[in-house]
């Protein structure tokens, strides 16, 4: 098994669905976390370009190999540890469920980082975030999950994937930066999935013992 090195800041944000890929498959890394200024420093050193290709985390070290970009990372362990479906078809539609989270964290980056100092155009965009974005996508993650066995299993198959283990992150994360859960709530097979997925013995000691931060 390679030693894992798993580089982010002091956060959930982009790195976690690689940390619940890690606590489902029961596999140790060492979780390497940064407060900003520890990054600035860290970033700017002689061996930056080498151990960060893009200049930004989270990154992956294995066995010294070097994997950046949250979604690379995340895919990549969900292949080594049997959470990325058993054809390439069940990988699509793994694909199809965490690009479409993606759309949200774009939406949820231009609120809280591109406006964050303007406070109307903050507001407008959340305002599209809770209306259009989060319920367009999730009313077609609800019909893609329903079609799966009725929707009281998993996203793709009849086992846990990364689609489930990203689209439980991500909400985490939704929730906390929008202080918003009637969206998720409208859509019931999307929050028993998510309930499901944090009661998975693996994941809920991973949540109880994480560290505590705001998102």
């Amino acid at each position: 098994m390679p030693i894992y090195k798993l580089k982010y800041f002091a956060s959930r944000g982009r790195a976690e669905p690689s940390r619940l890929v890690f606590a489902a498959a029961g596999v140790e890394y060492e979780d390497i976390r940064f407060e900003p200024e520890q990054w600035q420093s860290e970033k700017e050193s002689a061996s930056a370009s080498e151990k960060y290709p893009f200049g930004q985390m989270p990154v992956l070290e294995a066995d010294g190999e070097v994997i950046a970009q949250s979604q690379a990372i995340a895919r990549y362990l969900a292949n080594e540890f049997g959470l990325a479906g058993k054809t390439n078809l069940d990988k699509a539609k793994i694909d199809m469920v965490v690009d479409a989270l993606e759309d949200i964290a774009k939406d949820i980056i231009e609120m809280w980082y591109l406006h964050g100092g303007d406070e109307a155009r903050k507001a407008e965009a959340k305002e599209k975030c809770l209306t259009k974005t989060i319920p367009t996508i999730f009313s077609a993650l609800e019909k893609m999950l329903t079609s799966n066995n009725g929707g009281d299993g998993f996203f793709v198959g009849n086992s846990l994937t990364l689609a489930d283990l990203a689209f439980t992150a991500h909400t985490d994360h939704h929730i906390d930066l929008l202080e918003e859960e009637a969206t998720l709530a409208a859509f019931p097979k999307l929050t028993a999935l998510r309930e499901r997925v944090r009661e998975q013995p693996n994941i809920k000691k991973w949540i109880e013992a994480r560290p505590k931060t705001e998102w």
